[in-house]
């Protein structure tokens, strides 16, 4: 990470007035069965040879931008300690972590994130970036930024295209009313195109007035709360009653959900910039990709002289133009063409490339015929660490438990399981019935049925330990919880 990020985001004296908005609440099941709801592809590293997540490259490439602030990330509760462990990972204090008890698509998202920002000294430019894009050129992406902020400033609504290099017919599209060129590189916007059939992408790409719709918007909070207001009042009162009934909580700010599940769903395009004449539209050439698909991260890897592209223990042969990637086994294919393959601990999807923009609505089938895999997978992540099934069978689990530094589960209890731990590695804490054991390698202790309990870790370093669960019944609903230092739900003690 660059010392020049680094200083910035932690000076409090720094005066700064570019406010990164992530947009991080996405699920991303085009990208099934690597991307899932309980991890969804923002908080996965997509990326060819890159040890970061595609969150955590969204600010890292803000480095050379000057009058960064620390960001300010809106994300789904449900994914909420996901993301301060990223920030966390990279050094970087969030501003606030939004919290959406649901979607409600981008404009009510941008919405909160300027209402959050309205009561600051200055009136900060919101730099709105979606967490799940690719970036090839940093020095370019920082010129049209930079070149954004000069129009913002004028109270413009920004809104970055990017030229096309190819008939898509997977992306939105700006109409401006110059042509967009090296010698110019804005105008304003005349209009907004859906997804275009073919035969219409095959026009854009020859007419320099279009442009690939990026989905990064740049503007001051007060212009774009005034547009909201005049264009969607309903929605700017609804947004404003659900930060006002909301809480702090930690770093995250919580919403009124009672409130905010009224608000209507809507994207910002169709909401503000297809009806606002504030619109300017900036050519970016920065090697943008939306990494939306199988098909576009197939595009977007290295591949061999059959223009294959494989991820992790592979092997091919007599096969052309495929996709595969391995995340725990050995994933061996023969005589394939234009077929994709995606192997994980607990699912496998094959498929031909054509058809990868399908697999959102294979998901809802699986979905609906109560498949746990289309949500879940075998690895989840909790604000102390996280958790893996290893095997099970009717009545027995067993886990890999990783707990963080410092970090420790509730103390709780369960009516339907015992739980056998030995510690792997690492210094664990254990607490049964009000009575503490230090553990250390190779060490063990028995939890029985109903006994209160609590595991921590109270070393410098990751514990890991194998947890063996027996018992009737064995989900994680069967936890009671009496104390939690990270403000879950908890059991009234003076009842129990």
């Amino acid at each position: 990470m660059s010392k020049n990020l680094k200083d910035k985001s932690n000076n409090s004296n720094f005066k700064a007035n570019l406010q990164p908005v992530l947009l991080s609440g996405g699920t991303g099941t085009r990208l099934w069965p690597l991307s899932r709801f309980s991890l969804p592809k923002q908080y996965l590293c997509l990326e060819d040879n890159n040890k970061y997540t595609m969150l955590q490259n969204t600010y890292l490439r803000l480095d050379d931008i000057k009058y960064i602030l620390p960001p300010l990330i809106i994300c789904n509760e449900e994914h909420r300690f996901i993301v301060a462990e990223q920030m966390r990972k990279i050094d970087i204090n969030p501003r606030s972590i939004l919290l959406e008890p649901f979607g409600r698509n981008t404009c009510p998202a941008i919405l909160l994130a300027a209402l959050m920002m309205e009561n600051e000294s200055i009136d900060p430019i919101l730099l709105v970036l979606s967490a799940d894009h690719k970036i090839s050129n940093k020095d370019n992406f920082s010129s049209s930024i930079e070149e954004g902020i000069e129009h913002a400033n004028k109270g413009r609504i920004v809104i970055f295209g990017v030229s096309p290099t190819n008939a898509e017919t997977e992306y939105g599209y700006i109409e401006s009313y110059e042509e967009l060129s090296e010698n110019n590189t804005s105008s304003k916007v005349k209009k907004f195109i859906e997804k275009p059939n073919l035969s219409i992408a095959k026009k854009f790409l020859l007419d320099k007035h279009f442009s690939w719709n990026s989905g990064i918007f740049m503007f001051k909070a007060s212009t774009i709360i005034k547009e909201i207001e005049r264009l969607n009042p309903e929605m700017l009162r609804i947004c404003k009653e659900s930060l006002i009934g909301g809480e702090k909580d930690l770093n995250f700010q919580r919403l009124n959900n009672e409130i905010f599940s009224k608000c209507p769903s809507s994207p910002i395009d169709i909401s503000i910039m297809e009806k606002t004449d504030l619109g300017t539209v900036i050519r970016m050439d920065c090697g943008w990709n939306d990494l939306g698909n199988w098909q576009s991260i197939w595009k977007d890897s290295q591949k061999d002289i059959n223009k294959n592209a494989s991820i992790g223990k592979v092997f091919l042969k007599n096969s052309k133009n495929c996709y595969l990637r391995s995340e725990s086994r050995l994933l061996v294919g023969i005589g394939l063409d234009n077929l994709l393959a995606v192997e994980t601990d607990d699912a496998i999807l094959i498929a031909k490339r054509s058809v990868s923009n399908s697999i959102k609505d294979l998901v809802k089938d699986l979905e609906k015929e109560n498949f746990s895999e289309s949500k879940t997978n075998n690895k989840v992540y909790r604000p102390w660490g996280n958790y893996k099934t290893i095997s099970q069978g009717n009545i027995w689990k067993v886990k890999k438990i990783e707990i963080l530094p410092k970090a420790s589960l509730s103390l709780q209890l369960h009516r339907h399981r015992a739980e056998h731990w030995v510690v792997v590695d690492g210094i664990a804490k254990v607490e049964i019935d009000e009575k503490d054991t230090i553990l250390r390698e190779n060490q063990s202790i028995y939890v029985p049925l109903g006994s209160k309990h609590r595991l921590s870790n109270p070393g410098d370093k990751l514990l890991t330990l194998i947890e063996v669960q027996s018992g009737e019944y064995l989900e994680e609903d069967d936890i009671i919880r009496f104390k939690d230092i990270y403000d879950r739900k908890v059991v009234d003690l003076n009842t129990d």
